[in-house]
């Protein structure tokens, strides 16, 4: 499907598939629904059947945060969606104001606060996502449905083969024919094998692994701590103390509680064990809270924290007509929060690559694009993550530039929890809402190099700072 004449004559307009009716998948189908004359949704749970966290996405019930660079993504593909969003409830915590933050050995000073993420669960923002991608006339879905190959050669693919799921069900898979294949199906992806059976090269992978674990669980505040003077707790690992934590709220009022470490010692998902774990942290903070609150779940653990980019960019023997995006792309070290904003920064750069009519829109151009917008994202989880004690993978080399730009970074993160300037901009890069180059800035860089690190709270800063810089 993706033709020449894509961007704005919508003489090319076909049948596109997306593979997996997640968020990328979703918004994947709305941008393409301007070039194409239908776009099938095919999603493998029964999204009607489902009130809470998805089957298929053992993820939804660990926290999830939309960074702002995720929020204005989400606004062009799909416009007054954060107004929908903060009408619904979803809790809006400001960075670094809300948060009690303690990060390489520091409490950061609640200034004012120069971003804000959204915590609420990502049940609730999928299904505002869905309502609005399915009411567009050209978009539909068949639920209930595993996509087992793919039609084609290895020249072009041609669409897709399904099976029903459910018990009982068998025969075989039935082929849907297609223009545009996406794949959209997250971090268990199995299109490269699908790609190996078409005869196609699969892509390689480059990953980087931690071994970090995680385990959440649903409290209320029983103390009421938590909601006025601040809104959460976040413990963020390093390589010297490698236990974190996140108290985030939700927007039913309770609050998501998640604990991490690293291979050998992971949190544990017994009920009784869990709250002793947060003794780990370097601070008791977290724990006294913990002691106190009114717990409303089940522990729930998860393990699949690797990061993962297939290289589908890189030159090799590929069909058109396929192309993968969200997690079936570029996986993420899920601590770092970027998942849900890389799949809406994808869909944007679909968007802009379809709408491109100076250069052809070729698969191949348009999977580059799709890379691209993934990069910053890689750049901060993967190389965060590299640094850790017992990283593994195929992706730890550094190059020689790496030496001194890391000399600079570490200097502007000494930085990062007590000077507003190199905040700010530490946080636009980390929200993934400015490049990198924002912090060589030259008033970001006069700090960091020359400047000295200003004094951080000794203890954990219940109050917010005022315009002033006082604790009110």
């Amino acid at each position: 499907m993706v033709a020449a004449n894509a961007g704005g004559a919508r003489a090319g307009r076909r049948h596109a598939v997306v593979v997996g009716g997640s968020l990328a998948g979703l918004l994947a189908a709305r941008v393409l629904a301007e070039y194409a004359d239908r776009v099938t949704v095919l999603e493998r749970d029964r999204l009607a059947a489902e009130t809470g966290a998805r089957a298929g996405v053992p993820q939804s019930r660990h926290p999830h945060v939309l960074l702002e660079g995720g929020q204005r993504a989400l606004d062009a593909v799909l416009p007054g969606f954060m107004d929908e969003l903060r009408a619904a409830g979803a809790p809006r915590v400001g960075m670094p104001s809300d948060l009690v933050q303690w990060q390489d050995g520091r409490w950061f000073r609640r200034m004012q606060a120069t971003t804000h993420i959204h915590t609420g669960s990502r049940t609730q923002l999928e299904q505002l996502v869905r309502q609005r991608v399915f009411a567009h006339p050209a978009i539909s879905v068949i639920e209930g449905t595993d996509v087992v190959g793919l039609l084609g050669d290895a020249e072009r693919v041609r669409g897709v083969l399904l099976r029903e799921r459910g018990e009982g069900v068998s025969g075989e898979p039935r082929p849907l024919e297609a223009d545009l294949v996406v794949d959209a199906s997250g971090r268990g992806t199995k299109a490269p094998r699908w790609l190996a059976a078409l005869g196609a090269d699969v892509p390689h992978e480059e990953t980087i692994e931690t071994g970090l674990a995680y385990a959440s669980r649903f409290y209320r505040d029983a103390s009421g701590q938590l909601g006025t003077a601040a809104h959460g707790f976040f413990v963020v690992p390093n390589p010297s103390q490698t236990h974190g934590a996140v108290v985030v709220p939700q927007e039913d009022g309770t609050f998501l509680v998640t604990l991490s470490g690293l291979r050998g010692d992971e949190p544990p998902t017994s009920e009784e064990e869990y709250v002793a774990y947060a003794k780990r942290l370097p601070h008791p903070i977290v724990h006294r809270w913990l002691r106190g609150a009114e717990p409303l779940s089940p522990v729930y653990g998860f393990r699949q924290t690797a990061n993962v980019r297939r290289r589908y960019d890189l030159p090799g023997r590929r069909p058109a007509g396929f192309l993968a995006t969200g997690d079936a792309l570029c996986t993420f070290n899920p601590v770092y929060g970027q998942g849900m904003t890389v799949a809406a920064q994808n869909a944007i750069a679909l968007r802009d690559a379809l709408a491109d009519v100076r250069r052809t829109s070729s698969t191949h151009r348009v999977q580059r694009a799709l890379f691209a917008s993934s990069r910053q994202a890689w750049d901060i989880s993967a190389g965060s993550d590299k640094q850790m004690p017992g990283a593994t993978g195929n992706a730890l080399s550094s190059r020689a530039v790496d030496r001194p730009v890391g000399w600079y970074l570490r200097r502007v993160q000494q930085r990062y929890a007590s000077d507003p300037v190199v905040g700010r901009a530490f946080r636009s890069v980390l929200t993934l809402n400015a490049p990198v180059t924002a912090l060589f800035a030259p008033q970001v860089a006069r700090r960091a190099l020359f400047g000295p690190v200003p004094p951080s709270p000794a203890e954990p800063p219940m109050e917010r700072e005022d315009a002033a810089g006082q604790y009110s």
